[in-house]
């Protein structure tokens, strides 16, 4: 079988080469000419040679190589998707996280949504002054309130300010300071220049995103389980 198909091989090689020596294209072969009879004969060959040295390299291990090239087309494939779609991709991961993690906001544009944990409240990962600051949404606050220790994290001076101002919390009637923070971010919003409070020490354990924040913003909803806060461009 191996003898015939070399024979073949050779005898349709040897065809296609005399033909394409004799003639100089002239006459036709059907719908081809003499030349293009002959290429398609040579390439053929080609492609039949090629192919059967292949099959004989890997006989014995035929399945395994299909399979691993298949296995890297499919990597391929899916590495291009990827950088394809790497947009839609990052808004999908966002919003994904923003339910299996409360308080990771889920970004497009200028809009930012967040999940509601499972403590009933939105609980919010913002940036202030560049650093971390987790926050609960306070509508009822009329300013944005920092914990003492949190403001002490972003390095505000506590030690040298002074509480003047009254403000209601759980525990009752205290006092606390004002300040204007550089800047607050929530995901791709972004605002400069808003005022705030901070708690005097132990009477606040979380900080307070209010009024001072929200208030700057195009919008912003309470959707069921989901806050949605919408910014400038």
């Amino acid at each position: 079988m191996r003898r015939a198909l070399l024979w073949f091989l050779l005898i349709a090689l040897s065809i296609g080469v005399v033909v394409m020596l004799s003639g100089g294209g002239q006459g036709t072969m059907g719908n081809f000419s003499t030349n293009e009879f002959a290429s398609m004969l040579v390439n053929i060959g080609w492609l039949v040679l090629i192919g059967g040295a292949v099959i004989a390299i890997f006989r014995d291990h035929l399945m395994k190589a299909i399979e691993a090239a298949v296995l890297w087309i499919v990597i391929a494939l899916l590495l291009l998707l990827g950088y394809t779609y790497r947009f839609q991709l990052r808004d999908i991961t966002d919003h994904v996280m923003a339910e299996l993690a409360p308080g990771h906001p889920a970004e497009s544009g200028h809009t930012v949504a967040l999940a509601r944990s499972q403590s009933a409240d939105f609980q919010i990962n913002t940036q202030v002054n560049g650093r971390s600051v987790p926050m609960i949404l306070d509508t009822g606050a009329s300013a944005v309130v920092l914990s003492n220790e949190d403001a002490k994290a972003i390095g505000l001076p506590v030690e040298m300010i002074k509480y003047t101002v009254g403000i209601a919390t759980a525990n009752g009637h205290t006092k606390a300071a004002e300040v204007t923070l550089d800047q607050i971010a929530v995901g791709s919003i972004v605002e400069r220049a808003v005022p705030a409070l901070i708690a005097q020490p132990g009477q606040l354990k979380t900080s307070l995103l209010g009024m001072s924040f929200l208030n700057r913003l195009q919008s912003w909803e309470v959707r069921g389980d989901r806050l949605v806060l919408r910014g400038y461009p």
